[in-house]
């Protein structure tokens, strides 16, 4: 095993499975474009914590129990020496609106759940995973773990271990549903029970209990308000349908008709593409709307709608002006 002290001296295994590091045709360049990989630093957070907690490794534990056969107790030592995983995973807040900045992507590197919960032996009728930390729980189908979507607790992040406000030493990470029902930074407990038995934090607080990502793109360039010169640039952004993938980018400027975007090379179905459509601005006041389509062949709703209680529906538009 490895001893662990704090962040500082933990050494991430390598994985049984690494990916790829990222074609140059999975991104465009493009200036003010959202990278394809969000930096650590940069990666969004929303905290139910008001402090981030600090975990002391020598006392830490991960249980999984419940309506299982074999509850067990690890430590993070005995989880570093679990087969580990690199996956690249776009998560997202329900709390995004349309075109805000509450999503990223990264590289998680982590041990399967499947794995995690095979080893305890789900029992029938364990239809909810319940993840907790200090004060804040989650809870989704378990058959979300064993759908073929990437659903991972993760250690490590884009190559470093977890950041104390990513949730070192450990978090979940579960492709394709909002992080208020997955997410668990600083976990600590995995419990199997019905779906019935329990209602995470959030869903007494006004939210839909299941939160699959909806289908959503984004313009990062031009950015609203902007004043433009006439002169070729373009327009460009990302569009996400985590578990599911993202086929088609159309844009729409002023009344002309919808025009397919270029999508970037797909790292996987799980993160977010690039899209960039090259454009001639003329002058004056210009809008521009963007909608995306996902590989199950669903097109964005025009209707808007807002976070609550289950993430925000339209399509991102902004405004620009162009000048002699």
């Amino acid at each position: 095993g490895r001893m662990v002290a704090g962040r500082d001296s933990v050494v991430l295994p390598v994985p049984v499975e690494a990916v790829r590091p990222p074609p140059a045709s999975a991104s465009f360049p493009v200036a003010q474009l959202s990278p394809l990989v969000t930096s650590n630093e940069e990666f969004y957070r929303i905290d139910t914590a008001l402090s981030v907690p600090r975990i002391d490794l020598s006392s830490w534990t991960l249980r999984v129990h419940g309506m299982v056969d074999r509850p067990y107790e690890i430590t993070f030592d005995e989880l570093l020496d679990m087969d580990m995983v690199e996956r690249y995973v776009t998560l997202s807040c329900v709390s995004n609106e349309v075109g805000g900045m509450l999503v990223d992507n990264a590289k998680w590197l982590g041990v399967p759940l499947r794995e995690m919960l095979d080893r305890a032996g789900v029992q029938d009728g364990a239809g909810q995973v319940v993840g907790r930390a200090e004060g804040f729980t989650v809870g989704f189908p378990t058959e979300a773990v064993y759908d073929g979507r990437d659903a991972l607790v993760a250690v490590g992040m884009n190559d470093e271990p977890l950041p104390f406000e990513h949730g070192f030493p450990a978090r979940l990470v579960v492709a394709g549903l909002y992080g208020y029902v997955s997410a668990t930074k600083w976990l600590t407990d995995i419990e199997l029970t019905t779906w019935e038995a329990f209602d995470a934090y959030w869903v007494p607080r006004g939210w839909s209990k299941e939160g699959p990502v909806k289908t959503q793109s984004r313009i990062d360039t031009p950015r609203n308000g902007s004043s433009l010169r006439p002169e070729p640039r373009a327009i460009a952004g990302v569009a996400w349908a985590p578990n599911v993938g993202i086929q088609r980018v159309e844009v729409q400027i002023d009344d002309g008709d919808w025009m397919d975007a270029e999508l970037a090379e797909a790292l996987d179905r799980d993160t977010w593409r690039q899209w960039m459509l090259p454009w001639t601005p003329t002058e004056g006041e210009h809008l521009i709307r963007v909608r995306a389509t996902d590989a199950s062949g669903y097109t964005q709703t025009q209707e808007v709608a807002r976070p609550a209680p289950n993430g925000a529906t339209g399509w991102h538009t902004i405004g620009v002006s162009v000048g002699a």
